[in-house]
């Protein structure tokens, strides 16, 4: 398979680790992003990802075609095992969704976008792990309430349930091609969201955001 620096167009310089290959069905290369990872191109690519707990937010420059998609999931905090209504249980929570969702627009609007412009459709948040409680109901509170606070367009969404989701982007154009995937054969996508649910776990998020 080709990697991301022998394909089609450079990316936009930061995503240079992402996996990029030529998607021969659909004749444009594609980049595959896993949890924690997001893509922004100007290009006529397509960014694919399969969500479980975790959500895709797809979002672009309706006038000029650039935008991108992330992948991530909100950490558990130690006040998760509290009542509702403690403070803590939205502090680093909300904080590491509220960063995962300005690195994409911030970087839509540094290589061109206009907040003006922006359209939003989210993806995921259902319950495929069990031991994980109600973590992608708290993904799509999240992200409901976000693009709210925001001021954000939402054109369409597809949350909850308790299937996979394959997702496929076009950014240029702003199609999403979605499967629900009804029949897990393996268990690489429970795997994976576990390993990245134990990594951020309470993990610091470094720096502040700015939103544009």
């Amino acid at each position: 398979m080709s990697t991301s620096n022998d394909i089609g167009p450079a990316s936009i310089d930061g995503f240079e680790h992402i996996n990029r290959y030529m998607d021969k069905e659909r004749g444009v290369v594609a980049a595959k992003i896993l949890p924690g990872e997001y893509y922004v191109t100007q290009e006529d690519e397509l960014i694919t990802t399969v969500l479980g707990s975790c959500i895709s937010a797809c979002i672009r420059d309706k006038v000029s075609g650039l935008g991108g998609m992330n992948h991530f999931m909100l950490p558990e905090t130690t006040a998760d095992k509290l009542k509702q209504g403690n403070e803590a249980v939205v502090g680093n929570a909300t904080r590491y969704g509220n960063y995962a969702m300005e690195h994409l627009i911030n970087t839509i609007l540094r290589n061109g976008g206009k907040r003006k412009n922006l359209e939003v459709k989210v993806f995921g948040g259902g319950k495929i792990i069990p031991t994980l409680t109600d973590v992608g109901q708290k993904n799509i509170d999240f992200i409901l309430d976000y693009i709210d606070t925001e001021g954000l367009p939402l054109l369409s969404q597809d949350l909850g349930d308790i299937y996979p989701r394959k997702i496929i982007y076009f950014p240029r154009t702003g199609k999403v091609g979605m499967k629900k995937i009804e029949h897990l054969h393996n268990d690489t996508i429970v795997r994976r969201e576990r390993q990245y649910f134990n990594n951020i776990k309470n993990a610091p998020v470094e720096g502040d955001v700015e939103l544009f």
